[in-house]
């Protein structure tokens, strides 16, 4: 029988939903919440269990919330497939990355609960500060969208591309009058839809500049230790070890974009995964996946009751 070489993706921002906790109240992965709060500083337990939609589209709250959850599932995938522990490759959707790299040996996740406290609390001093929204582009080619706000920019319009996530779907982020006008020529460019994300500012953006000191200065006290399975870098899609270069590519992550469909299929060719599991709240990345490489079967963990099984031929 031949063994899948499974790719481990982790999902950002975004994917934080009221009451997301609560499948693995009884779960042995739990026992991870009161280790997160203890570190943060924070009642990490009400944030999964009782806050509400407007408390979680807070970027701090967000960013705990999902980084804590995440840890929660990846903590129970191991008690339950302890296979699971070493696989040929992981990859994260910007905050993603890094659990992301907790899963691959690289970073302690005390470290990633202390490197994401700082991140939310300076993302949202930043947002707040330059009033950045986002928006989800479909229909459209990425490298149309990217004329566009090409266009818009030489208007003098503050709007960027966030994320290439799928052959045509992208996110693109500014301020918002900006992005509100670019939304406008999207739509005439033959966007099918231009969707406003709920979020507190232009996340991968230039916008997010002023976070880059206090996450630099927060990277540069944490160890990234040699690990052991490779990790895709979103903002470049190159593959990387451990090692303490770990700390320049997740400050530049802060103000690139998310280079996602190239993630996955880094993951697929270079590393040769043939299957993608998806880990934490959500199912995002898992339809990403079926549009950018379909012919690899895919799955989400994202509760613990549920079997891994996988989609996709």
């Amino acid at each position: 029988m031949t063994i899948p070489r499974l790719a481990l993706v982790f999902p950002g921002q975004g994917a934080q939903r009221s009451g997301m906790g609560m499948p693995w109240t009884r779960s042995p992965g739990w026992s991870v919440v009161a280790e997160v709060s203890e570190v943060a500083g924070r009642d990490v337990a009400a944030l999964l269990l009782d806050a509400d939609a407007a408390t979680l589209r807070r970027t701090d709250n967000a960013q705990l919330a999902v980084l804590a959850l995440t840890l929660v599932a990846l903590t129970e995938l191991r008690h339950q497939h302890p296979l699971t522990t070493f696989p040929g490759g992981c990859a994260g959707h910007g905050l993603g990355e890094y659990s992301a790299l907790v899963a691959a040996g690289i970073l302690d996740p005390q470290d990633a609960v202390r490197l994401i406290t700082v991140r939310g609390a300076a993302m949202r001093a930043a947002g707040e500060r330059a009033e950045g929204a986002m928006a989800t582009v479909t229909g459209l080619d990425g490298t149309r969208v990217q004329q566009v706000v090409d266009d818009e920019h030489a208007r003098g319009g503050r709007v960027w591309v966030a994320h290439f996530d799928a052959p045509r779907q992208t996110t693109v982020a500014g301020q918002a009058a900006d992005l509100e006008r670019c939304a406008r020529s999207l739509e005439r460019a033959g966007a099918v839809k231009v969707t406003p994300l709920a979020v507190g500012g232009a996340f991968h953006t230039p916008l997010m500049a002023e976070a880059a000191e206090p996450v630099a200065a927060a990277l540069a006290a944490a160890r990234f230790m040699p690990g052991h399975t490779a990790v895709v870098s979103g903002s470049d899609s190159r593959t990387y070890r451990g090692g303490p270069h770990w700390a320049e590519l997740l400050g530049r992550q802060l103000t690139a974009p998310v280079r996602w469909s190239d993630t996955l299929r880094t993951l697929t060719n270079e590393l040769a995964c043939d299957r993608l599991l998806e880990i934490g709240p959500g199912r995002a990345l898992t339809g990403l996946a079926e549009s950018v490489v379909p012919r690899i079967p895919r799955t989400a963990f994202s509760d613990p009751g549920r079997p891994l099984v996988p989609a996709g031929s």
